[in-house]
């Protein structure tokens, strides 16, 4: 399934690019992120519970930042294992200035395979729209109030 987009955080690129590869901003706003724990350099340990219609449970997994560019863009690399089946993503982000902000335009792949696979393309492709759209109004208030506090 391919995923793309955009999203504009409103703040300078180079503090976006920050706080989208802080581990601990990161876990805050990752919707049902229980924890993100460093195993390497770029390199971390998630568990996140998963809900999708009927379905729920907890995957464990890797996240990889991989060919970091600062500021203009990087990979995110995820991969996760649960009860109900596993998912991987490998996608792009890149950042470019704007007015007021910075846009975070992103695209990539996500495989999934397992029970979660079973509900279809088209409600997984909606729940990962609101999941990544929750996780940037989540990185948005962060961001604002970080900066209304600094």
């Amino acid at each position: 399934m391919k995923i793309a987009g955009y999203y504009t955080l409103p703040v300078a690129r180079e503090r976006a690019y920050d706080a989208l590869q802080d581990p601990v901003l990161l876990a805050q706003c990752m919707p049902g992120c229980e924890s993100l724990e460093p195993l390497g350099e770029d390199t971390y340990r998630m568990r996140m519970k998963m809900i999708l219609a009927s379905m729920n449970g907890l995957f464990e997994g890797k996240v990889k930042i991989a060919e970091p560019s600062k500021p203009e863009e990087f990979r995110l690399v995820v991969e996760g294992n649960g009860k109900i089946g596993f998912m991987k993503g490998d996608g792009l982000l890149r950042l470019s200035e704007t007015d007021g902000g910075t846009d975070v335009h992103f695209e990539g792949d996500v495989t999934i395979g397992g029970t979660i696979a079973a509900v279809g393309n088209r409600l997984v492709d909606t729940t990962a729209k609101m999941m990544i759209r929750k996780f940037f109004e989540r990185m948005t208030e962060k961001v604002r109030s970080e900066a209304a506090t600094a």
